[in-house]
């Protein structure tokens, strides 16, 4: 396993995705995202990579469809 500075728990994950804890455990458990497990406490863990990664995934482009060229 990496260094654990590397991974958020819960909470942490659901602070920076701006959504709640239950969310995250719910799309952990749908396989949405990927977590791991602390090997001394068995807590989730959430790679600090996976989370950015989701966010890359989501957001909106900022471009209009067709180019944003259009007249309005």
């Amino acid at each position: 396993m990496e260094s654990l500075k590397d991974y958020l728990r819960v909470k942490d994950a659901a602070e920076m995705l701006g959504v709640s804890d239950n969310t995250i455990r719910n799309w952990s458990r749908a396989g949405k995202l990927p977590s791991y497990r602390h090997p001394i406490n068995n807590y989730r863990l959430f790679k600090k990579d996976d989370l950015l990664a989701l966010v890359r995934g989501i957001q909106p482009s900022r471009e209009a469809p067709g180019g944003g060229d259009e007249d309005i």
